[in-house]
């Protein structure tokens, strides 16, 4: 009787009070309401609460949203929500875009500690996107090769296996690059192979039955790109099941920007391996990240307050972000023709 009491607003007054208020207190209303709420525009979300049977249940959610709103929807208000960054214009966010001047090249210590660890043990390199993985690939099979060993690179998709044969072929010759995937066999001989995980694990199964020759007698470096795929719950046991029947002799180089739990992962390696594992991991950013929005008009304004990318959420937006957005919304408000 009490929620019935409390349902006193027209459709349309609803309609009006559901427009004023911002997309993100409308997925928070639609919570428990809507499913799949969170993939939906202003204007859709709004008719499917005014479908809503519970009327007063919603009527009276929304009240109890919109007292909280000195609380919840407008933290970027708050004194500890400023950055103390100075307000970043369009210019000084895109400042740095673009290719760099040339400059001699001098390996971090990171990829200089991958490489020495690489002549006892395996190695496991978990560093962010843009820091330089290929570069240890490279030298390690460099090396590998100018001692008569035979290396494997394997990626998780034949797309990128392509794009490596022919990154590898400038950098090391074609004769010296071969590559196995389902529907491409070229030059199987060579001292660099590329190949998917796949069919590694396939010609390593096939191998310890006696059925094929893979040079296992010379096989000196697998390097394993994209190595997070071992947490995948369908193809993570391809990855397995590649480093448990990988030669021992043979180094392993494990690569990745994203594996959550690298000191498990070596620790593993480390147990089921002759040699140990060596864990080369650091959290600094070469290529750093930075997040804008772009208008349906063409124009471009940065997310936030800051130029790189806020450690926490909540963030507050940047003022020409926010205006651009609230006429976005508007303009999806508008009745549709």
């Amino acid at each position: 009787m009490k929620r019935e009491a409390e349902y006193k607003m027209t459709t349309d007054e609803l309609e009006q009070l559901l427009a004023r208020q911002p997309v993100a207190r409308l997925h928070r209303l639609a919570g428990g309401r809507i499913n799949r709420h969170f993939r939906l525009g202003k204007r859709r979300l709004i008719d499917l609460l005014l479908r809503h049977q519970d009327r007063a249940g919603l009527e009276s959610d929304l009240r109890a949203l919109m007292h909280d709103r000195p609380d919840r929807a407008t933290p970027d208000h708050s004194p500890h929500a400023e950055s103390s960054e100075p307000m970043p214009d369009l210019t000084a966010f895109l400042e740095g875009i673009g290719v760099p001047p040339p400059q001699p090249f001098v390996p971090d210590s990171w990829q200089a500690e991958a490489l020495e660890h690489l002549a006892t043990a395996d190695v496991i390199v978990s560093v962010p996107t843009g820091s330089g993985k290929t570069y240890v690939a490279i030298e390690a099979a460099r090396r590998a090769i100018e001692a008569d060993r035979t290396v494997i690179y394997t990626s998780p998709l034949k797309a990128l296996s392509n794009t490596k044969f022919t990154e590898f072929s400038k950098i090391f010759g074609p004769d010296h690059v071969g590559i196995l995937t389902g529907d491409r066999r070229d030059n199987p001989q060579a001292p660099l192979l590329i190949m998917t995980t796949e069919i590694l694990r396939n010609l390593l199964y096939d191998a310890a039955g006696g059925e094929i020759d893979v040079r296992l007698d010379t096989l000196g470096l697998v390097i394993l790109d994209e190595s997070q795929y071992i947490a995948d719950p369908e193809r993570g046991v391809v990855w397995e099941e590649t480093i448990i029947f990988c030669p021992a002799q043979a180094r392993l180089l494990l690569l990745s920007a994203s594996i959550g739990n690298p000191h498990e992962i070596a620790a593993w390696l480390t147990s089921i391996r002759l040699t140990p594992c060596h864990l080369v991991r650091h959290h600094r950013r070469s290529v750093p990240l930075r997040a804008g929005y772009l208008h349906p008009n063409g124009k471009l304004a940065p997310l936030f307050r800051s130029v790189s990318l806020p450690h926490s959420p909540g963030a507050p937006l940047h003022p020409e972000t926010k205006r651009l957005f609230a006429h976005y919304e508007n303009e999806t408000l508008r009745p549709r023709s």
